[in-house]
């Protein structure tokens, strides 16, 4: 995909929340009605979160679907990956697509990531569902993280992101097949991340206390290549 360094560094720093953004051209000021966050199709929604990594991988995961009150587990798991569907406020607080109830972003979890960073988006998830604004949602995050109630990121926290069939904004639809490391605020340059020629993204979000080194890959989690990876 064909765009200015600032334009790789705002999608990095959206996809921290493990949303791969790039420019937002609908505002979403509010919340939307709850309904249109919630997939009506429970087994459409198991398979839209499988659909995140390869076969060999979401086949055995756990799949969490969201419900009226947060996610809940829909299928037990065996190899310690999670695989869900994310919704907008997953990226960062005062990200232009918060509210954005289109978002649809299959997304399946290595084990440490599993453990440290989807307690994160658990709680993003069921403050939103309880009616808090943003501007509250940011709030209880920082009070969480200042009173050591959300785990820290463990080592190896990584995150596929492979699916044809995500929206993961208004401008990048499902953008480009990708892999997501989560760790602690770092810089990007330790990484040698968006640096001309470098495969690799980044962007912090301070709100959830991170920093994301994005990788995009050639396949899709079908293993059909992605022919706009040179556009």
């Amino acid at each position: 995909m064909m765009a200015s360094k600032r334009m790789v560094v705002a999608l990095a720093a959206a996809a921290v929340a493990g949303l791969a953004q790039a420019q937002n051209t609908t505002p979403y000021a509010k919340m939307a009605p709850v309904d249109q966050y919630l997939m009506a199709d429970r087994k459409a929604e198991i398979a839209l979160a499988r659909s995140a990594a390869p076969p060999s991988i979401s086949g055995d995961a756990e799949v969490m679907v969201l419900g009226r009150d947060g996610y809940e587990v829909a299928v037990q798991g065996s190899n310690h990956f999670v695989c869900f569907v994310e919704r907008s406020w997953d990226s960062a607080v005062g990200d232009a697509g918060f509210w954005n109830p289109n978002i649809r972003g299959p997304n399946c979890l290595n084990e440490a990531a599993a453990r440290s960073w989807l307690p994160i988006a658990l709680m993003k998830t069921r403050l939103a569902l309880a009616g808090k604004t943003e501007a509250e949602i940011g709030q209880a995050m920082e009070t969480a993280f200042s009173e050591k109630k959300l785990p820290e990121l463990e080592p190896g926290a990584l995150s596929y992101m492979l699916s044809k069939d995500g929206y993961l904004n208004d401008a990048a639809r499902h953008w480009h097949p990708h892999l997501m490391l989560f760790v602690p605020l770092a810089m990007a340059k330790t990484w040698g991340a968006n640096l001309a020629g470098s495969p690799i993204l980044a962007g912090d979000d301070v709100s959830d206390r991170l920093t994301i080194f994005l990788i995009p890959v050639a396949h899709w989690s079908d293993g059909t290549p992605d022919e706009g990876i040179g556009h």
